[in-house]
């Protein structure tokens, strides 16, 4: 446990000393990830400790994505933690993922966080989840997809590509905005070569792969990569 802390809050700290407005604490390295009815108390409990350390070494808000899916789990992470939002990747509907079918657990999740007296973390929700197949849901377009997303109560609607690291494609970002009003997020493939194009269409971005040592998801961040894409995005800020 020491070293995973020790290597989350100094990843936390060149994300925040490179200027970035938020971070969140995930569990990337759970390889293969469990489907949620599957993860154990030991998530969760390091999930907790890991965050309370980056809060506590950063000056800037943290979410918590526990994978796959674990709303509830993530839920239990942030109050303990005292962390901003979560982010959960299917948030209603289904889809054919890596772990199997996984199903959308809002109306759970939501009576969870009421319970806990955490209504103050917000939902950051995937609208066309990433490594994924929709098949199950063709016959509906994004925009649909992006009306339940906010009809069952997320704060924040997110557009992905379809792979961690893959560009967001600007018709994803086009075509969830048609269908809510609330505000629009780049979840994957924000880069210094798109910021520009992407954030003219979105209000905010997840972005990892592209800060790291090389390009590569599994890198240490790059505190002067961090730099360089905050000063592209604040070209397009007030």
């Amino acid at each position: 446990m020491k070293a995973i802390i020790q290597y989350a809050v100094e990843e936390a700290r060149a994300y925040a000393e490179g200027g970035m407005d938020g971070i969140i604490v995930e569990n990337s390295w759970d390889l293969p990830f469990l489907r949620p009815e599957d993860i154990w108390y030991e998530t969760v409990a390091t999930m907790s400790v890991v965050a309370e350390s980056v809060r506590e070494a950063t000056s800037v808000p943290i979410g918590i994505n526990v994978l796959a899916n674990a709303g509830e789990a993530a839920i239990a992470v942030a109050k303990a933690s005292r962390a901003s939002f979560i982010r959960v990747n299917q948030w209603v509907n289904a889809y054919v993922s890596n772990e199997g079918v996984v199903q959308g657990n809002s109306a759970r999740i939501l009576r969870y966080r009421s319970i806990l007296h955490a209504q103050d973390v917000a939902i950051f929700a995937d609208v066309h989840v990433k490594h994924g197949a929709h098949a199950i849901v063709a016959d509906r377009p994004v925009e649909e997809q992006a009306r339940d997303v906010e009809f069952f109560d997320a704060d924040v609607a997110i557009a992905t590509g379809n792979h961690t690291g893959d560009a967001t494609p600007i018709e994803e970002i086009e075509n969830i905005r048609r269908g809510t009003y609330l505000p629009v997020l780049v979840g994957s493939g924000l880069s210094m070569e798109n910021a520009f194009d992407l954030m003219e269409k979105a209000d905010g971005a997840i972005v990892g792969t592209s800060l790291k040592e090389n390009g590569q998801w599994w890198g240490r961040v790059s505190v002067d990569r961090v730099r360089a894409l905050v000063r592209e995005v604040s070209r397009l800020r007030p």
